[in-house]
């Protein structure tokens, strides 16, 4: 079962979170395969997209936000995007979109940055928003601060958190097509509350990066986890090997019901609000074409049909709704 554990170093301005995704991300991937449009992924992008996907229950653990976490890479490459969507109970999903082949042991620029055009997005939208209030979002290249590209999923995304948070943070990821696992370490602030938006991030926070000796040291064990360790040992075993020195507190686990796990808030009265979005000029023409409008969900596989009397009706009902439920 999928779990994932919290815990802290006393005495020590540093945190952990560690997430192994089992049954919600073989979920993902039995969908995938069972959709016959698609098909499996290319073992290159199901390891990428499910390293995004730990990583993704990583950074919504750790942060105080009642809304969305939605994960984003996109580019030039056979992978045009894929996406994390991680709630605040931890219900989530995932996909990527590929145009072409994509090798067994293709790397990050072959798949998302060709031409070192690729990016990483990472939105906050909140659940509750006040009038006018946008998702906050944070973009970043897929290359550093001398144009050489990154190859590693979790040195983009620890480049994303230095500079969205001011603080040190040390991400392993891994994933097979069995597990999806992380490991996060970080810095806590000196003051303030630093978060993926960047609010109330202290000077004192920024003077202080790389410059903690105890973050340094656990990070140091941190990054010595080798892929297979995260992949097929136990939580506790884990933590066991790296900090067997260290004095650590644990909370309790998200484990059972609590655990990250697979959902898709996708319905038929979404996908007809998009097909209003199109406008009735556009539907109209695909069904002449078609005889009826099919949407497959990206995320779950599921498919939505519209014939010709389904379509007019949703016309008919967003005239209603903009007429205040008079029909014109």
């Amino acid at each position: 079962m999928s779990e994932l554990h919290k815990f802290l170093f006393d005495g020590l301005p540093v945190r952990g979170v560690l997430v192994r995704l089992t049954d919600a991300w073989t979920e993902i991937l039995r969908r995938r395969a069972s959709n016959s449009e698609t098909g499996a992924y290319a073992t290159a992008v199901r390891d990428m997209l499910g390293e995004m996907t730990a990583a993704a229950a990583l950074m919504q653990a750790n942060i105080k936000f009642d809304g969305a976490l939605v994960l984003q890479i996109f580019g030039d490459g056979p992978v045009q995007v894929a996406v994390v969507e991680m709630q605040p109970d931890f219900a989530l999903r995932a996909t990527a979109t590929v145009q072409g082949e994509v090798a067994p042991a293709a790397t990050l620029s072959q798949m998302v940055n060709v031409h070192n055009k690729g990016r990483c997005a990472i939105t906050l939208d909140p659940k509750t928003k006040f009038p006018g209030q946008q998702p906050y979002q944070g973009v970043v290249p897929l290359f550093d601060d001398h144009g050489k590209p990154i190859e590693k999923l979790s040195q983009v995304l620890e480049h994303y958190m230095l500079q969205s948070e001011q603080l040190d943070t040390t991400l392993v990821l891994a994933a097979d097509d069995k597990v999806a696992a992380g490991l996060l370490i970080q810095r806590l602030p000196m003051a303030g509350e630093g978060n993926l938006a960047g609010s109330m991030v202290s000077r004192e926070n920024e003077d202080q990066i790389g410059l903690n000796e105890h973050y340094n040291r656990i990070a140091t064990l941190a990054a010595s986890l080798k892929r297979e360790e995260l992949l097929t040992l136990d939580v506790d075993t884990i933590l066991r090997r790296l900090f067997w020195e260290e004095s650590v507190t644990r909370f309790l686990p998200l484990q059972g019901e609590t655990a990250p796990r697979f959902r898709c808030n996708c319905s038929r009265e979404r996908v007809g609000k998009m097909i209003v979005g199109l406008g009735r000029e556009e539907a109209e023409g695909i069904l002449s074409e078609r005889g009826n409008i099919e949407v497959g969900c990206e995320f779950c596989g599921l498919q939505y049909r519209f014939d010709p009397v389904d379509a007019a009706q949703l016309f008919v009902d967003a005239i209603q709704l903009v007429g205040g439920g008079k029909s014109h």
